[in-house]
C-alpha cells in the first residue's frame, strides 16, 4: 500500500543539500574561491542595482549559475534554468533552497546582459583566478563533467 506522501508526490528529507554533495566533488574546491571573489565585488553590485524598481536576480547567484553553465557545457540559458529546476548540485552551488522558485529565462538574460555591460563578469573571473590565467573548464571537472 502506498503512503500519502507517495500519492501526493511530496518528498521530505532531513539532509541538507550540502550533506548530499560528495566531499571530493570539484565544486567544493571552487566554491570558496567564488565566495571570496563575490565578497570582493560586493560594492560593485550595489552600484549596478537601484534600491527600487523591478525585482532582479541577485548578481551573486546569477554569476554562480553562469559558472555552472560554462563548467557543464549547458548550451542555452533555457536549458540552464531547466537544470537549476531539478539539479540539486546546481541549487547547492548557486545557493538556492530546494523549494526556491527558479528564475524566468528572460529575466535571467536581462540581468546577465547588465552584468556583462558593467564588466562585472570579467572582474568576477579575474577575482576567482587571482590574476592567473589557469584553465578551469572540462579538464578540471574530470569525471564530474555532465557529459
Amino acid at each position: 500500500m502506498r503512503g500519502s506522501d507517495e500519492q501526493s508526490g511530496a518528498m521530505f528529507s532531513y539532509l541538507s543539500p550540502d550533506a548530499l554533495v560528495p566531499a571530493e566533488h570539484p565544486l567544493r574546491l571552487i566554491r570558496p574561491l567564488v565566495n571570496a571573489a563575490l565578497e570582493r565585488l560586493s560594492p560593485e553590485f550595489s552600484r549596478l542595482y537601484a534600491p527600487g524598481g523591478r525585482a532582479s536576480i541577485a548578481p551573486e547567484k546569477l554569476l554562480r549559475a553562469l559558472l555552472l553553465q560554462a563548467f557543464y557545457g549547458v548550451r542555452s540559458e533555457r536549458q540552464l534554468m531547466e537544470q537549476v529546476t531539478y539539479n540539486m548540485l546546481f541549487r547547492w552551488f548557486i545557493g538556492l533552497s530546494m523549494d526556491a522558485p527558479v528564475w524566468d529565462v528572460t529575466v535571467f538574460t536581462k540581468n546577465r546582459e547588465r552584468l556583462l555591460a558593467g564588466d562585472i563578469a570579467v572582474a568576477f573571473l579575474l577575482a576567482i583566478m587571482g590574476g592567473q590565467a589557469a584553465p578551469v573548464g572540462r579538464p578540471f571537472l574530470g569525471r564530474w563533467h555532465a557529459d
